[in-house]
């Protein structure tokens, strides 16, 4: 593009007193542009960080690869085993066995239902990631010294019961003992031994931990368990690993990758981000209508001034390319716009927390925002991309003016 071409597309989009509607359009047509753009980035850190908030709360609960059996019937009895073999497998940093096991809870207020999860515990036992969101307590502290088993509930589930740090809680067992008047079922004493908190609500309300040999003696199961938890240092190499697992595991036994476990609502999400996408990009639809609404009217407003440019010795590729530079000036200027608007609108939203959720029903209080700068390259370029469609039309018709009928009537 030559300072020929620039000077005279910056010209004619200057507002003079007969082009009023001719530059109220343009300004239209860059709020426009920049109204897309700061939607589409907004819309796409929702997404990310709805995204990134839920999968990092899942990992926290659900291992990278899970070893279960294929029909669950008495447990995983020879996990010692298996243990060593899978921890040699490439990209498996920690191989766990644990036991899930459904308990109700009775605080000094009400009683509810929960998970109890047994797993390892002493200084070389890998911690949970659960566990490292610890609000109180420690698990140095997890059997006291008269042999009372320690538990780690959840903060929201700590507070429906009615407990605190070191309160005495019962915990019922549904699988009871069998007794002439029928099963009844089992209690047992625990104390509270931590609370932690990840921030996803189905989490700090239902969970709860202990030693996978207390939770053996709850659930009345030998020394089995009923998962084994690999953790990997890439989380995306899961389904690489689950089929490595699979030739070591045995028939019996099946590996899920936290991709299958969550395979519903990584697909809703993955929904719900093409939708949004769909839905706002029609804005840069509308604005790009705008752009090449405004430069029919140029193109027809100029009509004499493009036959002196071209009687004067300007080129035909020269008027179209004014024209096209038209346009993208206009699209430049609502992306610089709308990005700023958009960056600046998701870090306040997402620092001061504005927008408000029921945690019961979308698992976490507030609407998260996670913004990345490859976002606003893509979305610049999607602005700027409709904007040079929109120019097509009208400067190719501007290029094709015959000098000598347009100035036959001036």
């Amino acid at each position: 593009m030559s300072r020929f071409e620039w000077m005279v597309a910056v010209r004619y989009l200057r507002a003079k007193r007969k082009q009023t509607v001719i530059s109220v359009i343009t300004v239209i047509s860059i709020l426009g542009v920049a109204a897309g753009t700061g939607a589409l980035i907004i819309a796409v850190a929702i997404n990310n960080g709805f995204q990134s908030t839920l999968q990092s709360s899942l990992l926290s609960a659900t291992a990278h690869v899970s070893i279960l059996e294929r029909n669950p019937v008495f447990g995983i009895d020879n996990w010692e085993r298996l243990l060593p073999k899978l921890r040699r497998l490439p990209h498996v940093v920690a191989a766990t066995p644990g036991l899930y096991g459904q308990i109700a809870l009775k605080g000094p207020l009400v009683g509810a239902g929960a998970v109890l999860k047994g797993i390892p515990l002493g200084h070389r036992a890998p911690m949970q990631p659960m566990l490292q969101h610890l609000k109180a307590g420690s698990l140095e502290s997890f059997e006291s010294p008269h042999g009372v088993y320690g538990i780690v509930l959840g903060s929201r589930l700590a507070e429906q019961t009615g407990v605190v740090l070191y309160s005495p809680v019962t915990v019922i067992s549904y699988q009871g003992q069998l007794t002439p008047i029928g099963v009844v079922p089992s209690l047992f004493h625990f104390r509270v031994a931590g609370i932690f908190e990840t921030g996803l609500y189905d989490l700090d309300s239902t969970w709860a931990f202990t030693s996978l040999p207390a939770a053996q003696h709850v659930l009345d199961l030998e020394d089995v368990v009923n998962t084994i938890e690999l953790r990997l240092d890439n989380i995306f190499e899961a389904p690489k690993v689950a089929k490595q697992a699979e030739t070591i595991i045995g028939p019996k036994l099946i590996a899920l990758t936290w991709m299958d476990q969550n395979r519903s609502l990584l697909d809703a999400l993955k929904l719900e981000k093409t939708v949004s996408l769909i839905t706002v990009s029609l804005i840069e639809l509308v604005a790009a209508l705008n752009i090449l609404v405004v430069l029919v009217m140029l193109v027809m407003e100029k009509h004499g001034d493009i036959a002196i440019l071209m009687s004067m010795g300007a080129r035909r590729r020269q008027i179209q390319r004014v024209f096209v530079l038209q346009g993208l000036i206009i699209g430049a200027l609502g992306s610089a716009i709308g990005l700023t608007l958009g960056y600046t609108v998701t870090a306040l939203f997402n620092h001061f927390r504005w927008l408000k959720l029921d945690e019961q029903i979308y698992s976490i209080s507030y609407v998260p925002f996670q913004s990345h700068w490859v976002d606003g390259i893509w979305v610049a370029g999607l602005a700027l991309l409709t904007s040079f469609f929109a120019t097509l039309h009208p400067s190719r018709n501007a290029a094709r003016i015959a000098p000598a009928e347009a100035l036959r009537y001036e």
